[in-house]
């Protein structure tokens, strides 16, 4: 089944660092997922996310504030 993961972000240098992050993870271990850059202030904010970036998996907010190392994304997706 395919992952959907969201970063909520309005684009800041943190913000694109995790969508770095994610996509590398995605791509390099070949996963079945859906990467959205959700960086509409109100969108984020239906998500209660008050610190960005956040990463959500499958609508379960996973990291807000901070930017994930690459082991850590992947045992979050997996």
């Amino acid at each position: 089944m395919t992952k959907v993961i969201k970063v909520l972000g309005t684009g800041c240098p943190k913000c694109k660092s995790m969508i770095g992050v994610v996509k590398d993870v995605v791509s390099e271990n070949n996963l079945d997922a859906t990467i959205e850059k959700v960086e509409d202030i109100m969108e984020i904010m239906k998500f209660n996310v008050m610190t960005t970036p956040a990463l959500v998996i499958d609508d379960v907010i996973t990291i807000k504030g901070r930017v994930p190392s690459k082991d850590e994304v992947l045992a979050l997706i997996n």
